[in-house]
């Protein structure tokens, strides 16, 4: 598939998607919203790839939306107040969605982020299932000193990430968090000297995902996304479901036969 808001790519069940606005600061304007979703749905149901890297071309990782677009944001069509909020909302709903396309990716999504991570791009790695970042990458909830509250995932999905009382301070003061402290309180895995290494390490940690099996790894997402919004109790009662339904495929005899046998598994997509 060709895009014109970002690189794409597959190989070896590995797909790579880039924002690509490096002129603009990767900001996202309304065509890239429309195809950040329709790059993860593709992602999500097609068999040639088992994981997602998410990185930006250019001097950074992303900066949010484009301030272009949130201007023709208040140009509504009626003069009724009640059908110009309507038509906000809609709006809204839609932006959450195309974040929440990276969650709802049955693939393991993987962030790779350099320098800038600002407003929107927040919201977006908020959504993806592991964060990687470079030496001078820094984080800021910059909704604040727009006259914004930040309104397509971060406030709902940070604090499941990091302390709440973290997440106030970012989003109260919209001061930049480094990457030293955003590996400290847990919002990125590893930092990294440059973006090179930070992308050759990010890739075999693709490939390594990639080798496994497929269905196991599509579960395993779908469990940890369940178990991060409901109880102990019921998500015990969901993975019991889940693994009735889905343990006797032909990956577990392909695991075991390749355990048993000393060489490497090779799975069905």
């Amino acid at each position: 598939m060709e895009f014109s808001s970002f690189k794409f790519d597959i190989i070896d069940h590995v797909a790579h998607v880039s924002f690509n606005r490096p002129e603009k600061r990767n900001s996202l304007h309304k065509a890239a919203w429309d195809e950040m979703r329709q790059v993860f749905e593709h992602c999500s149901t097609n068999p040639e790839v088992r994981v997602v890297v998410l990185s930006g071309e250019g001097k950074m990782f992303c900066a949010g939306i484009d301030v272009a677009m949130l201007a023709d944001m208040t140009g509504y069509q009626s003069d009724c107040e009640a059908r110009k909020r309507e038509e906000f909302r809609v709006g809204l709903l839609k932006l959450q969605d195309d974040v929440s396309s990276l969650e709802k990716c049955q693939k393991p999504v993987i962030a790779a982020i350099h320098n800038a991570c600002i407003g929107g791009g927040v919201d977006i790695i908020s959504s993806a299932d592991m964060r990687f970042c470079t030496e001078d990458a820094y984080f800021t909830i910059k909704e604040v000193d727009m006259g914004l509250v930040a309104d397509i995932g971060t406030l709902q999905r940070l604090p499941k990430l990091i302390s709440q009382g973290l997440v106030s301070e970012l989003a109260f003061t919209g001061r930049k968090m480094p990457a030293d402290e955003a590996q400290k309180c847990g919002l990125v895995n590893r930092v990294f000297e440059n973006k090179e290494t930070m992308m050759e390490s990010v890739m075999n940690t693709a490939k390594t995902i990639a080798a496994k099996s497929p269905v196991v790894i599509r579960g395993t997402k779908e469990m940890i996304r369940y178990t991060r919004d409901h109880s102990v109790d019921e998500s015990l009662h969901m993975m019991s479901v889940w693994n009735a339904a889905y343990i006797m495929s032909d990956d577990i005899k392909e695991a075991m036969g390749a355990f048993m046998e000393k060489r490497p598994a090779t799975f069905k997509n």
